[in-house]
């Protein structure tokens, strides 16, 4: 059952804090994960991989690249699911 918006964005938050230390509040769907969070590439594979099993869904490495903000990302997982 795909989750709404607002779940994954908790999750997806979650994940982000567990890898990079940076508050869950801070994780808005407008945010660049990289000019906003200061999220590095290495970084990001890891939130990648840890999102497709909290998710179970599959994020192809050529998708990761127009992941550009939360928001992509939170659409991208919701339509994965559904």
């Amino acid at each position: 059952m795909a989750q709404s918006e607002q779940e994954i964005l908790e999750g997806l938050a979650n994940i982000v804090n567990e890898e990079t230390g940076l508050d869950v509040g801070d994780v808005q769907l407008d945010k660049s994960f990289t000019d906003d969070l200061d999220i590095d590439s290495l970084s990001m594979m890891t939130i990648v991989v840890n999102a497709e099993e909290a998710f179970g869904v599959r994020i192809p490495d050529d998708e990761v690249k127009n992941l550009t903000t939360v928001g992509d990302a939170v659409r991208f997982i919701q339509s994965a699911q559904g």
